[in-house]
């Protein structure tokens, strides 16, 4: 192929540009960058940049007539896409996970009593990292956690900050394990929660941060950290740890768990939210 000859490719193409072309364009640009943003600081990011290098030597070789490395790249590129699905299942898990939760719902959803939940909840945390003792806490979101339910015993009750010390109490039946909340009430405790496995992980952080990960990573659910060993609180959203929380923090994220009215009812909100800055989970 000539290079006039692309050029004329190129100007016939533009010549027969369609509105339905730009919304194609614009899907195509949204979905790749939340797949970027999913997995920037994943083990499948690293596959993502090679998988980008293959294409464009695939996309040359087709242009010079070079058949033999074009079918070889793309023999590679069929048995590369299998092998992905096998060895990035946790990031596949969070990337349909993310996409399940866009809805268009009314506004104005709010946890009943969610002023006092947040502040029961917060007073709970705060006296536990005081007294360092160690807590799991799961808030579920969109994403069901139904499957953990089986590893722990059901509660369904009103949250207050005595029962959740009550619950971590050293020695006690369900301090050993995750709490799920789900509605603004304590569902579940002492859940077996999945372990982060990434070998980049620090080796300062425990089981219970590991499992804080875990979970996060392959749901939209918020879970709160207290360490046993430092009563440091963390929190863990969207595969990312942040520490050394402070009460008036946590208060607020609480309150954006609780309180933050749901808004997805027009699809320019809805695109705001999947092209939103990722900022707060990459910190």
């Amino acid at each position: 192929m000539h290079f006039n000859d692309i050029i004329n490719a190129v100007l016939n193409g533009l010549a027969e540009f369609r509105f339905q072309d730009f919304i194609d364009i614009v899907i195509i640009t949204v979905i790749i960058y939340k797949i970027i943003c999913w997995t920037i600081n994943t083990r499948a990011y690293q596959l993502l940049k090679g998988l980008a290098v293959l294409l464009v030597v695939m996309l040359l070789s087709a242009l010079f007539n070079l058949y033999t490395v074009n079918y070889l790249l793309n023999t590679l590129l069929v048995s590369g896409i299998v092998v992905m699905v096998v060895l990035f299942q946790p990031e596949l898990r969070r990337a349909l996970a993310h996409i399940g939760r866009f809805k268009f719902n009314l506004p104005g959803r709010e946890v009943e009593n969610s002023n006092v939940i947040v502040k029961e909840m917060t007073n709970a945390m705060i006296n536990l990292s005081k007294r360092k003792v160690g807590a799991l806490v799961v808030i579920e979101r969109e994403t069901k956690l139904d499957e953990y339910f089986p590893t722990g015993t059901i509660v369904d009750a009103q949250i207050t900050s005595a029962l959740l010390e009550n619950i971590f109490e050293p020695k006690t039946p369900l301090h050993d394990g995750a709490v799920i909340i789900r509605d603004g009430r304590i569902y579940y405790a002492a859940c077996v929660l999945p372990l982060f496995s990434d070998p980049n992980v620090s080796k300062e952080l425990g089981t219970r941060h590991r499992a804080a990960l875990g979970v996060s990573n392959v749901s939209d659910s918020l879970t709160v950290v207290v360490s046993e060993e430092t009563g440091v609180i963390s929190y863990a959203e969207g595969g990312k740890l942040v520490r050394y929380v402070d009460k008036k923090t946590l208060a607020e994220l609480l309150e954006g768990v609780f309180a933050a009215p749901e808004q997805e009812k027009t699809f320019a909100s809805l695109f705001k939210r999947l092209t939103k800055d990722e900022t707060k989970q990459k910190k």
